[in-house]
């Protein structure tokens, strides 16, 4: 059957081939749901990961704009839960993935309250204080602590190299274990890196400077030098991955999950799949935010939310 619109999509703009921008949404997250299933998420594995973090000096007003995040983080949590269980999966897959990626900012900005007390106003401000006040410092948990440091090239290629540790598993294929799942997540690392390169490089393309240079790419040394300034100051992490997902469903990829073949049955799996990957990072988020606020604030908190809350309250997400 002819696919009309796909057709008018392809003569006037460049998208991705539908197949592959389905495979990799849909396997990136089955992968990060197998790593989140893994031992690393059980309650006492996650207290001892957080056992050495200090609490912090007492920050009422930050320790506020910790606790608003996080139940701004259960509502978007339990919306997951609610599409799983009861949904059919096509009429709500997009809206599914913009409610996970709040689900993830909120737990994140949270964190972020809790670490340094800052308030980020843009979401690529809390993508980069979340990068030095938590993956920088190692306080994400597995595939949730995959990052980069710096988008040179020759950094990139041989840092990918070091955490694929000779794993090549690729987004083409749905992971079936941990060491498939975790070549995946670098391997969306990796895919990331070279989307956010992309943007500099155009950005660096445009720039008077770069024009001056009379050259159309980035192979004389001057160019490359160019470039790779404002390429060692970028770095990707799982807030960088997380946003680029979230546009990828909302705004470029605008037909892959619900045009063409019927996928139904596979994204009742994903939305299951998105459910448990919020739940995993929310999950790690409390343990680090408790450690940090005030001493007894989190279990005041909790009871506030259990008198008062007209959400559920995940006591397996709080941890309390």
């Amino acid at each position: 059957m002819e696919q009309w619109l796909l057709r008018r999509l392809f003569a006037h703009s460049d998208p991705p081939t539908p197949r592959f921008a389905y495979q990799s949404t849909v396997n990136w997250m089955a992968a990060l749901s197998i790593l989140c299933d893994s031992e690393a998420f059980t309650p006492a594995a996650m207290k001892s990961f957080y056992a050495e973090v200090q609490r912090r000096t007492v920050n009422e007003k930050a320790d506020t704009w910790c606790f608003e995040n996080v139940f701004m983080m259960l509502h978007n949590v339990e919306a997951l839960g609610e599409m799983a269980e009861k949904c059919e999966p096509l009429p709500v897959i997009r809206s599914a993935i913009i409610t996970w990626y709040y689900a993830i900012y909120y737990a994140a900005s949270g964190m972020v309250a809790a670490a340094s007390g800052a308030t980020p106003e843009t979401h690529t401000d809390t993508a980069r204080i979340w990068h030095a006040d938590i993956a920088a410092k190692g306080h994400a948990i597995g595939p949730f602590g995959l990052h980069l440091d710096t988008l040179v090239p020759s950094d990139v290629k041989s840092e990918v190299e070091r955490l694929r540790c000779g794993n090549n598993f690729a987004l083409t294929k749905e992971a079936t274990d941990e060491a498939d799942a975790l070549g995946a997540c670098v391997a969306y690392l990796s895919g990331t890196a070279g989307y956010v390169k992309d943007k500099v490089e155009e950005s660096v393309r445009a720039s008077s400077i770069f024009k001056e240079l009379g050259v159309s790419n980035f192979r004389t040394k001057r160019a490359a030098q160019l470039r790779d300034e404002r390429l060692r100051k970028r770095s990707v992490n799982f807030l960088t991955q997380a946003f680029r997902y979230r546009g990828k469903a909302n705004y470029r990829d605008s037909v892959y999950l619900s045009y063409g073949a019927n996928r139904s049955v596979t994204l009742k799996t994903f939305l299951s799949d998105l459910e448990t990957v919020a739940s995993g990072f929310a999950s790690m988020a409390c343990r680090y935010m408790e450690r940090r606020v005030e001493k007894a604030a989190w279990e005041r908190f909790v009871q506030d939310l259990d008198n008062n809350a007209q959400i559920s309250v995940r006591h397996d997400v709080l941890g309390v």
